[in-house]
């Protein structure tokens, strides 16, 4: 039957690595311990129906289910499609259709698979589920098969429902389901037969239906699971151990260790324990996986995510999962959003490991996967599998029906690329800041930091991230000058030396003082600080000491506003809409009973908006929220909270903060009250409320749900711009707030950058030649060259003084352009044109030395010359000519102004500031 399905199967799957500076190949198979299997998804058959099982035997793969056709990966539904009944045989290694043609049908209604097991020796393949025939051959919802050959095997088992699972020994067939008869005899959804098929008087009546049974390793015991309240009689809900010779109750696990709209769905046995996956219905449910241990019977963990389990597989210490999981808050990890439909997590510990490959909801009840299966060691592949089924109609964002599979190697896929922000806050440093990258399957990467283009890190690192929690890294670069400009890139690469692409370029200018407003929000330890400066993106950048609470946007705030509310090199803020964009914090936070929230606003809306709040989600409107500072519709400010109840507190008099103008507000609870603060005046206060009940919860700017709060405004979301947001672990003093304003106004250190007016160079060799309109300078000793330049200074802004002056040079790419020599850089005391300049016509040079350029020896690298301050502060207002010379043979060239790259081109970096 599969002659024509063959010749339409998909060719094998074909990866490469990602190239780029720093990282290897893609061919390694190496993952991020424990997780054995990659998150690329391989080329599958697929199916028009709903998989609910699967079984592995010698490298073939059974798949049943409710499906009536199955179509090469890759094929549109409704294209190519090779009609089956509810079954097809795949070979695990290809995904490809092999021999073993049965159909499953019915007289009536609709036929289903929903039971796949193969005996221990390999031999046999027994089939459940609701049906009256295979191949036009009676048969009652139970069937066996010898193997290979797919024969049937004479097997007189009939079950008057559904078999919706099975457990097999050597001499034992286990069956789980909805039946109340097997071969007419009175069995209460799980029995046990012969592999002959003689019932057996083993005995585990269940009032409920049976879902899943599994054998103990050493056959002793028998897991159930399912709907059930009862076994034998015994009050054991959704979970029972029986023993494996007579059916008699070892252990009941009571009302309450499950919740009674819970179930289990599926068990999965490794060497050590079971484990349960749940599904719940309602409310206050446990949708999770349950781990417990072979010797005790008792629960070694458990995890309470939302999202309805329906499969759970062992391999290697790892626990698998299928489901719909939405909600994982309850456990510290993700809250309430989009579904995870694939996880894995150590079989010692309930934490979620970095595995993410992604189905959807896709058919019939909308639960995504349904049944896992590992087909290990494949008889000409070699390699292991997980092969999934369900209803999905996705598989990591593309069109694949009912089935995928993944492979223990290679890995393939590459980091996501690294979002890059750098500043500068603090004299003599750079901070290059990141939020790390996504690897569906590895969540421990290696990032490396490349400054100003060079082929060599500066700094290489190891971080861990996964989707939803990705902690912002932070490297430091302190072998800067003052003044200088530095850009940064950086990859990240993965354990099997998948290398991300070179993140897009980022630049900052090295303070040379320090910023007044910025040092007085650091001097109160904040828990985050985001200034908002980035242009583009949707990382948020943390500038507080904790340097881990950055931000995420979400739906495209406006980025880069200026001016910002605070002067300062490059400062800017946020722009919202009013309608669905805003911020979120990366991490969630807990025990603030007592804190302080601070920002900067500026709007005109009559609709108000919340400001900042703390909200239980993330990507959705909170339903749960807290600590909340918004607007209302007049441009009055409110500031609420929950101790025993909501208690509010709002601006008074006639002042309305929606004009148009930049405002400071401060809010906070603690030992003096509640407090409520505005461009540096308390506006408003409670003080009997001096602590708040701790929620768990992510800061989000720019909007979340206001529903419940007094006078709640027209908008949930603000419409305005903010900045230089701030939260605290303790109530500001007021003397404190009052210092934050009145620093927002202080003098701020600016930089000034000048492109030379004039440069050229001249060369002892040819004496009467003018190199005024090249693109490079040079510099040398012996035999000489000598390079001048010429800038044309402004006066110093009112107010403040030149603090520091220095020049920024880049060397050629050119191969030899790099020397080992030093180079001075002095006054140019005679004159000179930069078109009519030669050796034998070159200017006088003063005496003193402005600063020193060490061993620029790096080829393509840029470097900065602090210079000495008083000699350009008596030529501002005016001209400064220097000369680059040396008295060693190691030629240096560097970049000239006419270099068609303006990042190539000399600099003179002014910083002004207050005296």
């Amino acid at each position: 039957m599969y002659g024509t399905a063959l010749a339409l199967a998909a060719g094998a799957l074909v990866g490469a690595g990602g190239g780029g500076i720093g990282g290897g190949g893609g061919s390694a198979a190496a993952l991020t311990p424990p997780v054995g299997f990659t998150a690329d998804e391989l080329p599958t058959w697929q199916t028009n129906g709903i998989v609910h099982a699967l079984a592995e035997a010698d490298g073939t793969v059974f798949v049943g289910g409710t499906f009536s056709t199955i179509r090469p990966p890759g094929a549109a539904s409704g294209t190519q499609e090779t009609p089956v009944d509810n079954f097809v045989a795949l070979d695990a290694a290809t995904g490809e259709p092999v021999e073993c043609d049965l159909r499953f049908t019915v007289g009536s209604g609709t036929a289903t698979v929903r039971a796949l097991e193969v005996s221990p020796d390999g031999r046999t393949l027994y089939v459940g589920g609701t049906f009256g025939s295979v191949n036009g051959v009676g048969a009652s919802s139970v069937a066996a098969f010898d193997l290979p050959g797919c024969t049937r095997k004479n097997f007189p088992v009939a079950a008057n429902s559904m078999v919706s699972s099975f457990a097999v020994s050597e001499d034992r067939v286990y069956l789980g389901g909805n039946f109340t008869q097997i071969n007419s005899t009175a069995r209460s959804r799980f029995a046990a037969v012969t592999p002959e098929g003689t019932l057996t008087s083993w005995v585990a009546n269940a009032d409920e239906v049976g879902k899943a049974v599994e054998l103990s390793p050493d056959g002793s015991r028998v897991y159930l699971g399912g709907d059930f309240f009862t076994v034998n009689g015994a009050d054991s809900h959704a979970l029972a151990v029986v023993r494996a010779d007579t059916g008699s109750v070892v252990r009941t696990y009571p009302l309450g260790f499950i919740e009674r709209t819970s179930t289990v769905q599926d068990i999965a046995v490794d060497a050590t324990g079971f484990y349960t996956g749940n599904e719940g219905t309602g409310s206050g449910v446990f949708d999770g996986r349950i781990a417990l241990n072979h010797s005790d019977l008792n629960e070694r963990w458990r995890d309470t995510c939302l999202g309805a389990t329906q499969a759970v597989e062992v391999y290697q210490e790892v626990l698998y999962s299928g489901h719909h999981a939405h909600d994982c808050s309850s456990m510290g990890e993700f809250p309430n959003q989009e579904r995870y439909h694939l996880l894995a997590q150590s079989v010692h510990d309930p934490k979620l490991l970095g595995w993410f490959p992604n189905t959807n909801d896709g058919l019939g009840e909308a639960l995504g996967p349904r049944v896992l299966q590992a087909a290990l060691d494949h008889p000409t592949d070699g390699r292991d599998f997980l092969w999934v089924g369900g209803g999905f109609t996705t598989v990591n964002g593309q069109p694949q029906w009912g089935l995928t599979r993944f492979a223990n190697r290679p890995d393939t896929g590459n980091p996501s690329m690294t979002e890059v922000y750098a500043s500068s806050h603090t004299p003599g440093q750079i901070e290059v800041n990141w939020r790390p990258s996504i690897d569906l399957d590895d969540h421990l990467l290696t990032y490396r930091v490349y400054r100003d283009g060079a082929a060599t890190p500066i700094h290489i690192r190891e971080a861990e991230s996964v989707p939803w929690r990705r902690p912002q890294q932070t490297f430091v670069d302190t072998a800067v000058s003052p003044g200088a400009t530095h850009s940064y890139r950086i990859t990240a690469t993965d354990g099997a030396g998948n290398t991300s692409a070179l993140s897009t370029p980022v630049s900052a200018t090295v303070a040379s003082g320090t910023q007044p407003y910025v040092q007085a929000v650091r001097a109160d330890n904040p828990l985050l600080y985001w200034r908002y400066d980035e242009t583009w993106g949707n990382l948020v950048t943390d500038a507080s000491a904790n340097n881990r609470a950055n931000g995420v946007h979400r739906n495209g705030p406006q980025r880069g506003v200026t001016p910002g509310a605070v002067p300062g090199p490059g400062a800017a803020g946020v722009g919202y809409d009013g309608a669905s964009t805003y911020t979120y914090s990366d991490r969630s936070y807990a025990g603030l009973t007592r804190f302080t929230v601070e920002t900067w606003f500026k709007t005109t809306t009559t609709r108000g908006g919340k400001l900042i709040g703390l909200g239980n989600r993330t990507l959705q409107p909170s339903t749960v929220r807290d600590n909340n500072l918004y607007m209302l519709n007049d441009g009055r400010l409110s500031f609420g909270v929950y101790d025993t109840a909501l208690r509010t507190i709002t601006s008074g008099g006639t002042a309305r903060y929606n004009d148009g103008r930049w405002h400071h507000v401060v809010a906070s609870v603690g030992a003096n009250g509640m407090r409520l603060y505005v461009d540096g005046t308390q506006v408003a206060s409670n003080t009997s409320v001096t602590q708040v009940r701790d929620r768990t919860g992510w800061w989000r700017t720019g909007g979340d749900s206001t529903a419940g709060l007094a006078s709640r405004p027209a908008s949930d979301f603000f419409d305005g711009q903010l900045d230089e947001t701030a939260v605290y672990g303790a109530q500001l003093s007021a003397a404190r707030v009052t210092a934050h304003y009145q620093a927002a106004s202080q003098p701020v250190d600016t930089v000034t950058r000048l492109a030379p007016v004039a440069d050229t160079y001249v060369n002892a060799a040819a004496v009467s030649a003018n190199y005024g309109t090249h693109q490079n300078l040079a510099v040398r000793g012996t035999p000489g060259y000598e390079s001048y330049l010429r800038f044309q200074l402004p006066t110093a802004p009112s107010g403040t003084v030149l603090k520091s002056a220095a020049l920024r040079v880049r060397v050629t790419t050119d191969p030899v352009a790099g020397s080992v020599d030093d180079f001075t850089v002095v006054p140019v005391t005679g004159s000179w044109t930069e078109t009519g300049t030669t050796y034998s016509s070159r200017p006088a040079l003063g005496t003193g030395v402005l600063g020193t350029l060490s061993a620029p020896e790096e080829v393509g690298g840029t470097y900065t010359v602090p210079l000495t301050v008083a000699t350009v502060r008596g030529s501002l207002g005016g001209q400064l000519n220097v000369a680059l010379v040396s008295e060693g043979d190691d030629s240096l060239w560097l970049y000239a102004r006419e270099s068609s790259a303006e990042a190539n081109r000399p600099q003179l970096l002014l910083t002004f500031g207050a005296p």
